[in-house]
């Protein structure tokens, strides 16, 4: 059996339009298996996975708590916690209608400081005070990037709850959020109806096939399964509609190597080697190019 290879992603802020960046941390697990839901499976319990970024304190008290695990943060300067103090204030004092740009500030400074729960926890108040779709879909991003960084267990389940409440609300107003669907579908991976995701994967791409995002996230799936075939299809698929992808074309030859198609993954990891700056997809590169080399 193929040793599992563990990917954690990093998104970009743009999730609204479906973006999202270079992966930033590739670990290798050699003792544990993954068999998180894929595609045509089912799923059991995935191991703790150790993330790269910050993963935010909470500087206001709010409902998340604080996190033990934090990483990698900025420290907040006696400059910016007087005016975050200052936003904070006139944020709790303001009505429905002033509560938004207030809450913006708030959203921008806390993401400056990479506290992503606090950002998604203004945009959720500000969501919930003016509940229309863009302040719906901002929360859901928000909540979401701040679940991709979390590394406490119970934190990461409480804002994958409260990502898919915010994106279903704003389904609800526009069903054609497909890259909000597409973002939900990954909190379901580690809850008890893993399936839920695969199927609104599914459902993004009957609506739009070249759907990046969807084609992207099932073949993440796919690979954290060890189904490496299904993942090089996704990959392909991406790189037929958009060629320039260095994204895809890092895990199509992660995917190749893995799945013992050597020659092919060579080639196309020396490509990746030739575009990527990033020195930790690098160093990942050179390391899948040593074992291939034995």
């Amino acid at each position: 059996m193929n040793k599992s290879v563990l990917f954690v992603i990093v998104l970009a802020s743009a999730l609204t339009a479906g973006l999202y960046s270079l992966p930033k941390v590739v670990v290798r697990n050699d003792n544990k298996q993954l068999s998180a839901s894929s595609e045509g499976g089912h799923a059991t319990q995935t191991p703790t996975v150790a993330q790269s970024g910050a993963d935010s304190l909470n500087v206001t008290g709010k409902e998340n708590g604080a996190d033990a695990s934090v990483i990698h943060e900025k420290p907040i300067s006696p400059e910016q916690q007087k005016r975050l103090r200052t936003l904070e204030t006139e944020f709790a004092s303001a009505g429905p209608t002033q509560k938004e740009p207030i809450g913006e500030k708030l959203i921008a400074l806390f993401r400056d400081l990479t506290r992503y729960d606090s950002a998604a926890h203004y945009a959720g108040l500000v969501a919930m005070a003016q509940p229309n779709e863009r302040n719906l879909l901002r929360a859901g991003d928000e909540h979401f990037e701040a679940y991709t960084f979390a590394v406490d267990d119970k934190k990461t389940a409480l804002l994958g709850q409260k990502t898919r409440e915010f994106y279903q609300q704003a389904l609800a107003k526009n069903p054609n959020l497909l890259s909000a669907k597409a973002n939900m579908a990954m909190t379901y991976v580690n809850t008890d109806t893993p399936m839920q995701g695969i199927m609104l994967l599914r459902e993004v791409l009957k609506q739009d096939p070249a759907n990046e995002l969807a084609l992207f996230n099932l073949g993440l799936l796919s690979m954290r399964s060890n189904q490496y075939e299904r993942a090089i299809e996704r990959f392909r698929q991406i790189l037929v509609n958009n060629p320039t992808s260095r994204k895809a074309q890092f895990y199509l030859g992660i995917s190749l190597a893995e799945a013992g198609q050597k020659a092919e993954a060579k080639q196309v990891l020396a490509q990746v080697k030739k575009q990527e700056k990033d020195p930790q997809i690098l160093a990942a590169v050179q390391e899948y190019e040593e074992r291939l080399s034995k």
